[in-house]
């Protein structure tokens, strides 16, 4: 009988044998747009501390996301990592430009009572006299995500909301995710994410806000198979 459990077990023996054909976990603290990415895939998180418990044992995952499903974009995955890498320089990086550096800064702010009032304000951009106030901040979140292990799959489709990225994308979080079901992998107690002011992030265990709450069709873990195969398949 096919259950939300044994798609969350088909799921990480799909993350371990990725993880093999990967040669182990990267870490943008140390990658660069030179390393050996995909055009196109998408990522997943993990983070120290944070293991399965319901579904098995082993890393659970803490965030999924892709990147060009708009059609005709031609962002590529590295772009996208960039941008929530940010930098290991003084420039710090840009968290009105990464969801996923937003989020981990909200629960940094507020699990080390740091202060930085103009966190997640201003829209998409800010001035040079506010970007400086948050650079510590930002420099910060560059630290905190770019010691998280990470994989990537390539999956080499076309850009669009139909893609078999996009289809990845959305089963993986709607499955991973513990938002409003009983719980199967759950954060452990001293997850940042806990701290993070989004209730979608406190009650999935998830960096990830869309998707959190929506059904998955098993079939695409048939569609991530085919891709970890193919990724295999390159080495």
């Amino acid at each position: 009988m096919q259950t939300r459990e044994t798609d969350l077990k088909y799921f990480y023996e799909l993350i371990r044998e990725l993880l093999r054909v990967s040669g182990g976990y990267c870490r943008l603290s140390s990658a660069s747009g030179r390393d050996n990415w995909p055009e196109r895939g998408l990522y997943f998180f993990f983070e120290g501390g944070e293991r399965r418990r319901g579904s098995g044992t082993g890393d659970r995952v803490v965030r999924v996301g892709t990147h060009a499903l708009t059609a005709g974009s031609r962002a590529t995955l590295w772009n996208r990592l960039s941008q929530h890498r940010g930098s290991f320089t003084s420039r710090g990086g840009n968290h009105r430009g990464s969801i996923f550096r937003l989020l981990v800064g909200k629960a940094l702010i507020k699990r080390e009572r740091l202060s930085c009032p103009t966190w997640g304000t201003l829209g998409g951009s800010a001035p040079k006299d506010v970007r400086a106030v948050e650079l510590s901040m930002e420099q910060r979140v560059s630290a905190e995500i770019g010691a998280m292990p990470m994989l990537c799959l390539g999956v080499d489709d076309a850009p669009g909301p139909g893609s078999d990225r996009g289809r990845i994308e959305q089963g993986s979080i709607a499955l991973l995710s513990e938002f409003g079901k009983p719980a199967l992998d759950p954060a452990s107690p001293k997850w940042l994410g806990h701290d993070c002011d989004r209730l979608k992030v406190r009650q999935s265990g998830l960096w990830n806000n869309r998707h959190v709450g929506e059904t998955y069709d098993p079939t695409f873990l048939d569609v991530m198979a085919h891709w970890v195969k193919k990724q295999g398949g390159k080495r």
